[in-house]
Formats: C-alpha cells, structure tokens, sequence
C-alpha cells in the first residue's frame, strides 16, 4: 500500500478576487503536492474558501447583492476556481464552507466536543476586530490598532457560547515539547507557546448578531463563530460526517500550510479543538511570512494588489512559481517586485537554464545527428540527498538553490570541456562523454524541476525524447539513478524554453 500525503491551505475569504498572496500559499500546497505524487505517494491537496464570513456578506452587500448572499458567493467561487485552475494548481479538493457536507461535519463536530463538556455560555466583553473576526486584547494592538488592518477594534459585548480553550493548556504545552517539529520554523514555534503560556484565554465560538453562518445545534439564535467554523474544514473534506473509509484513510493531515497571520487559531485553537473531539493532531503545521509589493504591504487603498493572473499571462506560470520561492526564503517575509521577476527570468531562466539547454542539444544535433551517446560518469555527486532532505523540510527555495547550483555546474562544465574543440580536434570519445554527460544531467534537472515548473519540465521532456510523467503510480527512485537515458536514443530539439522577457 503506498504511503499517504494530505496537505492543505488556509481557505480564503471570497470578499474580493485571489492575489498573488492568495496564490503564494496554495502555489507552495501544490509544489508540495507534485513532489509527493512524484515520490509515488497518493496525495491529497485540499484548498477552498470560507464562506461563512461576515467579511464575505459586507462585500455582497456592497454591490448591491444582499439579498442574494448565496448567489453572490457562488458567482465569486467560481472566479477562484477558474483563476487556480488557470494557475495550473492540482487540489484533488475545492472546498467550500456553505456546502451541506462541511455544513452536517461542524454540527457532528460541536456536538461531540459540548458533550465532552467544553462548550459553555457566558457572556463577554471584549475588542473586536473586524477585519480579522477576532477579539483581540491590549497586547495584540499597536497604538491602540489591529496591527494588520491599522484600524481601532470595536468594543463588543454578547451573550455567546465559549470554547474551554484554557483546558487544554499543559496539553497543548506538553504536545508541543513533546513533537517539536509539529509548527515550523522554530521562530513561529516559539510565538504560539509564548501565546498559550501567557496570553491564550477561553474563546467565543459563537455570534448572536449575526444572521449568515451555521446556526449552533440546539439553538437558531446563534451562529457558530466562522473560525470555530472554518478549521473544520479539514476534517469535512475528508469525510468526516459522510465517508468514515475516507476519514481513515486520510486524517490526520501530515501539513497544513498558513500565513503567520492566523497562527493563533490554526496553532493553539485548532489543536485543542481535535484534542477536544479525541482525534489526533495533524503531523506539522507550517507557517510562512508575509510579502510586501516593492517594499509597500500589499492593500486595495495603495493600488498595488497583484492579479496573479496577469502576471502569469505576462511571463508564464512557471516563472511566476520559480520566482515566488526562487526570491522569498518559504518561512520568512519577503518582497514582490516585477523589476526584480524581469531580472531573474531574464538572467537565470533565458541565459543559465534556457541557454543551458539550447546549446546541449543543438550540440547533440551538430555532432552525434540528435543521437544519445553511450554512457558516461556525471557530476551530480549528492544533489538528490540534499534535494529530498530540503522538500521533505517544507525548504522550497534551499531545493531551487540545489537545482540552480546544478545548472551553473552544468554551464561550466561546457565551457571547460568545450564541445566544439573537442570535434575540430576529432576527440570523439570524449565529446560523447561530455554530450551524454550534459544529456543525462539535463534528465535529471527536469525531474528536480518538476514540482516547481511542471511545463517547463513537460516540454524538457519532451526535447530531450521522453515522456513526461503524467501519473505516478509508483517509486520513481529509478529516475534518479544516474545512467537512465539510453544510447541511441532520439532527442528532439524544440523552441527556446524562455524566450527574453520583452
């Protein structure tokens, strides 16, 4: 039976269309995704939206839709699927939180954790922030300010249902010690621990002002509070209520990946939610930064929020998805900027890995009449190891850095061995073992390329006389070994895999 891999965003509000931010997280969900499946690994890749929002009923409200919530939250849903599958994003899941499934998953959910005892009513007064749906205290504020939203919290007070957050304080405390790779980096380790052991109190699960969201089992008067609502989104599209076989098979989740933004709720709540319920944690959680878009944050009032779209149309998907993990270390804040993409499209894709290729197999060509020569010794000397051991680490940008480092290795190796000296002076052996030696290095990057820039990899493939991969029912720990392309074998030199960018 083959090993399983269930990976999962954050689902997003639908308030407005997905940015590039939006496609940041699931681009890495799926560059994940891909590697596993390459692993021959079944996967599971879960991203959605949440639905239930009150963000989501002020935006519908806002253009006139009020009176068709639901008809507005459709039209907006099928905007994101259609922009990530435009992204070329392979979720085996789209999820979302008005759908009856998620809906019978939440009910089952509250009912077995007020059984247990850790639901109760209180009343509660308290900061809230509106942008973040989340009650916030003095010491989340900066100059009296959400420091997200840069907006004061309102003052809030309702009868609501509360959550025993705090009950499960030493266990959260002792899971944590206990596993302490389960949140990464260590940095976002260290702030949820700081959080539980200093800050974390009981929370409001439920709204009695409002009238959108899933009324609370037993009592319509109350919705249940979307966050309470939202992180059982993980369980419901995997089962949970309706498929007990597929539950099984898939939770827990082995990642859940988020910004640092909702850390609190995916880190300290989460976990005490399914501690509560008696169903076992996911393997790790992993929290990435934040970018700022030419050294500004990203808003709707600065006129800089980034269609990821039309930057795709611009320069393709694949350098959209190099640049993003080539530029940001995954795990820490980073910057966007389009000069910074031109740059790195133009000098690393067009001259050292296009170029790269170009010139290899025009050599072929030249040389051999597009034939593979016989066998020779290469150069990869560990590149695998460090690659797996980077993946397996959620370390995206170290894995490109492996890959670019093989590229640069390659590129030098040309110019010292210089093919076209070696045929005036009629060295054939050793411009066949220079040229297999380049072929062979070339099928190496394409696999190492594939979860990052699957086209680029395709066509790679394709010129170099291969299929490409399309399923992965199996250990492809073959295609790593070097020595897997053939002599005799045809290649087929097609066109510039990144023509400059104009």
């Amino acid at each position: 039976m083959s090993k399983k891999f269930y990976i999962t965003t954050p689902i997003y509000y639908v308030n407005g269309k997905p940015s590039i931010g939006h496609a940041y997280t699931t681009i890495a969900a799926d560059i994940l995704a891909r590697y596993h499946r390459m692993l021959g690994e079944e996967v599971w890749f879960q991203t959605g939206l949440d639905e239930n929002s009150q963000k989501n009923i002020e935006a519908a409200t806002k253009v006139g839709r009020g009176d068709d919530i639901q008809g507005f939250l459709d039209e907006m849903a099928a905007l994101w699927e259609r922009t990530f599958d435009s992204l070329g994003m392979t979720h085996n899941r789209f999820i979302r939180t008005t759908e009856k499934v998620h809906h019978q998953a939440v009910e089952k959910f509250w009912k077995v954790v007020e059984a247990k005892g850790d639901i109760y009513l209180g009343s509660y007064e308290g900061l809230y922030c509106q942008g973040c749906e989340a009650f916030k205290t003095e010491n989340d504020l900066v100059n009296g300010l959400c420091p997200d939203h840069q907006k004061a919290p309102v003052t809030l007070k309702e009868n609501n249902y509360f959550f025993r957050l705090t009950k499960y304080r030493d266990e959260l405390l002792a899971y944590i010690g206990e596993h302490p790779d389960f949140i990464q980096p260590e940095s976002r380790r260290n702030e949820v621990l700081s959080y539980i052991r200093n800050f974390m109190t009981d929370i409001s699960i439920s709204r009695e002002t409002m009238n959108w969201g899933i009324p609370v089992p037993g009592d319509e008067k109350h919705r249940i509070y979307v966050w309470f609502d939202a992180l059982i989104n993980y369980l419901s599209g995997v089962g949970y209520a309706n498929n007990q076989a597929a539950f099984e098979k898939w939770w827990p989740a082995n990642l859940h990946l988020l910004a640092k933004d909702i850390i609190k709720f995916h880190c300290a709540l989460w976990p005490a939610m399914l501690m509560s319920a008696g169903l076992p944690l996911p393997e790790h959680i992993f929290v990435h930064g934040f970018f700022t878009i030419d050294g500004q944050k990203m808003s709707k009032s600065l006129g800089n929020i980034i269609d990821p779209i039309e930057m795709a149309e611009k320069y393709g998907n694949d350098a959209i998805r190099y640049f993003l993990f080539r530029e940001i270390p995954f795990g820490g804040d980073g910057d966007f900027s389009e000069s910074r993409l031109v740059a790195r499209y133009d000098n690393e894709l067009a001259n050292e890995f296009g170029n790269l290729v170009n010139r290899v197999l025009a050599m072929t060509e030249k040389y051999t009449d597009g034939v593979v020569p016989e066998k020779a010794d290469g150069f990869l000397a560990g590149a695998w190891p460090a690659y797996h051991l980077a993946l397996e680490e959620n370390r995206l940008s170290d894995a490109l850095d492996i890959i670019w480092n093989l590229i640069r290795q390659a590129n030098q190796f040309v110019e010292q061995q210089q093919p076209w000296q070696l045929a005036k002076l009629e060295e054939k052996k050793m411009l066949n073992d220079t040229l297999y030696v380049l072929l062979e290095t070339l099928r190496h990057i394409a696999w190492m390329i594939y979860p990052f820039m699957p086209e680029t990899a395709e066509k790679l493939f394709a010129q170099l006389g291969l299929d490409a991969p399309k399923e992965f029912t199996q250990s492809f720990e073959s295609a790593w070994v070097w020595g897997e392309l053939e002599p005799g074998h045809k290649i087929a030199k097609g066109e510039l895999l990144f023509p400059k960018a104009e």
